[in-house]
């Protein structure tokens, strides 16, 4: 007896998403390089032999597949545009809410695939959002500052009594000096935490004196220790490291000594700073320019209808609308990266602005009738 309509219209989208989550992957792979892509043609390979086991329960029905899930389609949409930490993080979202665990004709070996693949893509996503964290942060801030402080000052203002033209100029002085602000203050604090991490960093003299030490004194324990180490460790990795240094005598080659001079500024290293961490921090002109775009966008728009030519309410009510959906888009932006709901980051962040933007409204009107 074949299976029920309903049964076969689920295996059939079973089987289309894992072909396509199949080719999310592959998708992905052709844009990396070494482990990465590696890792990403294993979980395509692995979501292959999901596929397999649907085609086998469909037998002779495997060729009226049905189209894989709108989730699936976004993600392979996605994949083939970007390719960035933007797909990944989909990806881990839509392989940790796997359907498996409840699907009587999934094997318990799927349902367990799926677990550690939402696990694996979360690692991927991790490396991409530590690129992209210093740019994002500067991004994501610089627009939702500008969304709402300009907001939050047309508001005020218009509450005031302003005329339109004020409040236009207003809008503009606002948008102005909060991105150059912005823009400076993050080149600053960019810089200032590079600064930071380079002075954390090992110094070169370190290198000169190694060869000299007393062995017996043993100092060089001492560095690791500093660096994170405990006791007994950093004795036998100081102990190694004097116990393997070559001779200082003249006939030692020039090669043993750049390798010994690299094995131990590396261990010197452990737990330090490191390339990685710079690139986390980002560059500080990469910081300010971001944030006075950001912020420069994100401030453009509670004056938009000003510059349209609206004037009173109507002007006011179309600026609240155009920052309440850029200010969603901002938080479900930052729910997907982060790999969280992005529906309540959405949220949040429109509650967070309108807050905001009511208190300052407010006083614009208390000021106002004040000052009248």
């Amino acid at each position: 007896m074949p299976p029920p309509a309903s049964v076969l219209r689920r295996w059939r989208r079973r089987l289309a998403d894992e072909r396509l989550e199949a080719t999310v992957y592959r998708e992905l792979a052709a844009r990396r390089t070494g482990e990465e892509h590696d890792i990403l043609l294993a979980l395509a390979d692995a979501e292959s032999r999901h596929a397999a086991h649907w085609e086998a329960l469909l037998g002779d029905d495997v060729a009226r597949v049905r189209r894989a899930s709108s989730r699936s389609l976004l993600l392979a949409f996605l994949a083939r545009r970007f390719g960035s930490v933007f797909v990944l993080a989909l990806a881990q979202r839509a392989e940790s809410r796997s359907p498996y665990d409840a699907d009587a004709d999934a094997t318990a070996a799927m349902a367990a695939d799926e677990r550690i693949h939402a696990e694996v893509v979360r690692g991927l996503a991790a490396r991409g959002r530590a690129r992209v964290s210093g740019t994002l942060r500067a991004a994501v801030f610089g627009a939702n500052d500008g969304l709402v402080s300009n907001l939050a000052l047309v508001l005020g203002v218009s509450a005031g009594g302003a005329a339109g033209s004020t409040v236009l100029l207003t809008g503009l002085a606002g948008l102005l000096a909060g991105a150059l602000s912005m823009g400076a203050g993050e080149y600053i604090s960019v810089r200032s935490q590079r600064e930071l991490l380079a002075a954390s960093a090992p110094g070169a003299t370190t290198r000169e004196a190694f060869p000299h030490l007393d062995v017996d004194a043993n100092e060089l324990a001492l560095v690791y220790r500093a660096r994170g180490m405990d006791p007994a460790e950093a004795e036998r990795h100081a102990a190694a490291q004097l116990r393997n240094w070559p001779s200082t005598s003249g006939s030692e080659s020039a090669g043993a000594r750049a390798d010994a001079d690299h094995n131990t500024v590396s261990d010197a290293d452990h737990n330090t700073v490191s390339d990685a961490d710079h690139d986390i921090v980002g560059t500080g002109m990469t910081a300010a320019l971001s944030s006075f775009a950001f912020f420069a966008a994100g401030a453009a728009i509670p004056v938009l209808p000003f510059l349209l030519g609206l004037r009173g309410t109507g002007a006011l009510l179309l600026a609240c609308v155009l920052v309440g959906l850029a200010l969603l888009l901002t938080g479900a932006t930052v729910g997907v990266l982060s790999g969280g709901p992005p529906l309540r980051r959405a949220v949040r962040q429109l509650a967070v602005g309108a807050g905001a933007a009511t208190v300052t409204y407010g006083l614009g009107l208390a000021f106002g009738a004040t000052l009248g």
